[in-house]
């Protein structure tokens, strides 16, 4: 099985071509270019170092959010794109979750943080379970928009080590350090960001479960309203509105 895969989420903008659980290639950058000017020449050039004949793709796999709600729009545009065109499924990786692959087998907790502003963090809680010869990613809390004292009280409760990675934690780094009464640690540089390669291995992980969608029907997963549409609607209703919906500032499944 091929796998193509994208991540546009935050301010990494990565693309990877995974063939039977190899990787093949991947092309990574952490810049302040937009991905509108980053992801299709990427894959371009991606493309053309592994020869890659896009008509043999089977699967396109996608962070499909949290994130930047401009990345997301621009990744769910281009792998939709890809999808129709190819009339191949997609893989609709939750962004937090390929996040947490960066430590795939640790018998720590792993705890992304992406900054969502606000003072909050979109974030999850997970470990990792040996099953035969593989680990299988459990989700203690699946991802959210939450403030960062709630998730603090979270861990507190669950009292176990934990490590941190992502955009978030040089921004939340004092107060973590300050609330925590857990051991802690925070990932070094070269596994703390998103990583296609990681959506790709998550995306395979929902091929085999049958938990792929048609193209036409992908659409990315914000958990909250944009800045634009609390404006448009004012704090208040949209706080309300988004209390109705479940998105932020409470948890999926809460």
């Amino acid at each position: 099985m091929k796998i193509l895969a994208l991540d546009s989420s935050g301010l990494v903008a990565s693309v990877a071509l995974m063939q039977d659980d190899v990787l093949v290639g991947e092309y990574t950058t952490n810049y302040k270019k937009t991905h509108s000017q980053t992801l299709l020449p990427m894959l371009d050039e991606l493309g053309r170092m592994v020869e890659l004949d896009l008509h043999t793709v089977d699967v396109i796999a996608v962070a499909a959010g949290p994130g930047s709600f401009t990345g997301l729009r621009i990744g769910a545009a281009t792998a939709k794109g890809l999808g129709l065109a190819l009339k191949a499924p997609i893989a609709p990786v939750p962004t937090v979750d390929a996040l947490a692959w960066n430590f795939y087998g640790s018998d720590r907790l792993v705890c992304p943080l992406m900054d969502a502003r606000r003072s909050q963090v979109y974030t999850g809680i997970y470990t990792f379970r040996r099953e035969e010869e593989a680990y299988r990613q459990v989700t203690l809390q699946p991802q959210c928009a939450l403030l960062v004292e709630q998730l603090v009280e979270k861990l507190n409760e669950l009292g176990r080590e934990v490590i941190f990675l992502g955009d978030g934690v040089p921004v939340y780094r004092e107060a973590l350090r300050r609330q925590l009464e857990v051991p802690f640690s925070f990932a070094p540089a070269c596994c703390s960001r998103q990583r296609a390669a990681l959506v790709a291995g998550l995306g395979a992980v929902m091929a085999r479960e049958g938990k792929l969608v048609e193209a036409d029907r992908f659409a990315p997963e914000y958990l909250r309203m944009s800045q634009a549409e609390r404006e448009r609607m004012g704090a208040d209703e949209a706080e309300k509105e988004a209390m109705r919906a479940g998105i932020a500032p409470s948890c999926r499944g809460e």
